[in-house]
């Protein structure tokens, strides 16, 4: 597989300062994906955990068990009937607690990719596209995100 994390600079969001995730490879929850652990943190963020037994802080990549391809067309008509459709997740979790005195619970944080099988071949330069969009569009907007999951305020 071509995904291979290394340490990770963090996209700006408001109270850090140069966040930087400094990233050990670690065993995936299943044989198609990839996983790798928070182990040291660098720049300002003040209280922020690496990856315990209890905390967790993993990010994990994980492609389809069996990819699908492109069906043949029908004969007569050219028309597939029916693309199947192959799905990519990238997750991060972290352990947070809630309240005082409580247990650590799972922030979840899920892209899905979902191609259609050919798209890789016949355009993917509109599947990178969509791709460069989508991370720029998260990164350009991490700290609103991070404000309205804080505020609910868009």
């Amino acid at each position: 597989m071509a995904f291979n994390l290394t340490a990770i600079t963090g996209a700006a969001v408001s109270g850090f300062t140069a966040p930087v995730y400094n990233l050990t490879a670690d065993v995936a929850p299943s044989q198609n994906g990839k996983q790798w652990a928070v182990s040291s943190l660098g720049g300002t963020q003040a209280n922020v955990d690496v990856n315990t037994v209890s905390k967790p802080f993993t990010l994990s990549f994980f492609r389809p068990a069996v990819l699908k391809a492109l069906p043949a067309a029908n004969p007569s008509t050219g028309v597939i009937k029916s693309i199947p459709v192959n799905t990519y997740k990238f997750i991060t979790r972290k352990g947070a607690v809630p309240a005082a005195n409580q247990t650590s619970q799972m922030v979840r944080i899920t892209t899905t990719i979902e191609v259609p099988a050919g798209v890789d071949t016949f355009e993917p330069e509109d599947l990178k596209a969509a791709l460069s969009a989508h991370i720029g569009g998260l990164a350009q907007q991490s700290s609103g995100i991070g404000d309205t999951v804080l505020t609910g305020i868009m």
